[in-house]
């Protein structure tokens, strides 16, 4: 199971948002390059980036600092946020970004989806952010009526190979995963899934290492590691083989 510390930026700086609400943000460093070396350094195997300010306006917003991330590192980077534009995929994976990570757009336009699945089938995920197992969008600022297992189903359908699942009501608040939500979503698709939300601690990865078998690739964490409940090392040694 891959640890994917995250490094959210908004405006050239590494934050963290409460609940992904913009009015509750904490800085933890001006320079996300320096922090994505950081993490290589303690040795994270990929990098989770996503522009919040991006997410927010609908366009990626903050390129200078995505393309200093992937010249100070080689640790593989999946990066989101406001990304909803052909030209806009096609330049992150030129910068070296490993994975594209699409939420609104994809949701939205899912002839969009096909056509960029057809070109870039293993370079792609989707983001799917739940409210009590409903689908958020718009930088979590809008609520839709989908269920997070349905339009999982469906996006499988299409083609799609990787699939990162937040709880929204947990993240940022260390207050443990949603296990139960992943193991519906893993119940119903066969896609890699990757978890994001309420990591804390030791334990939480290793319930999480323990849905490894049913199709969890990773875990996204990132205050639990800014903060100090988490050790990067220490959860790396629980998910490497002899874990």
């Amino acid at each position: 199971m891959i640890i994917f510390p995250a490094i959210d930026i908004q405006k050239g700086q590494v934050v963290r948002l409460l609940q992904g609400k913009f009015d509750q943000v904490t800085t933890y460093a001006a320079d996300p390059a320096a922090m994505a070396r950081q993490w290589a350094d303690r040795g994270a195997g990929w990098l989770h980036v996503i522009d919040l300010d991006g997410a927010k306006e609908g366009r990626v917003r903050n390129w200078d600092s995505l393309r200093e991330i992937t010249q100070t590192v080689n640790t593989p980077v999946q990066m989101g946020g406001g990304v909803r534009a052909l030209d806009d995929i096609e330049r992150l994976i030129e910068m070296g970004v490993r994975r594209v990570v699409l939420g609104t757009k994809a949701i939205e336009d899912r002839a969009f989806l096909k056509q960029v699945l057809r070109q870039w089938p293993d370079r792609l995920a989707v983001s799917l952010d739940c409210i009590n197992g409903r689908v958020a969008q718009r930088g979590w600022t809008a609520l839709t009526d989908w269920k997070g297992p349905d339009l999982a189903r469906e996006l499988e359908d299409l083609g799609l190979r990787y699939l990162i699942y937040t709880d929204i009501q947990r993240d940022g608040m260390l207050s443990g995963p949603n296990l139960e939500g992943l193991k519906e979503m893993l119940a119903v698709t066969g896609m890699r899934l990757i978890a994001s939300g309420g990591v804390s601690r030791l334990e939480d990865i290793r319930a999480l290492k323990a849905l490894e078998p049913q199709g969890l690739i990773g875990v996204i964490t990132g205050k639990a590691l800014y903060e100090g409940t988490l050790n990067l090392q220490e959860a790396l040694k629980i998910c490497s083989p002899n874990g």
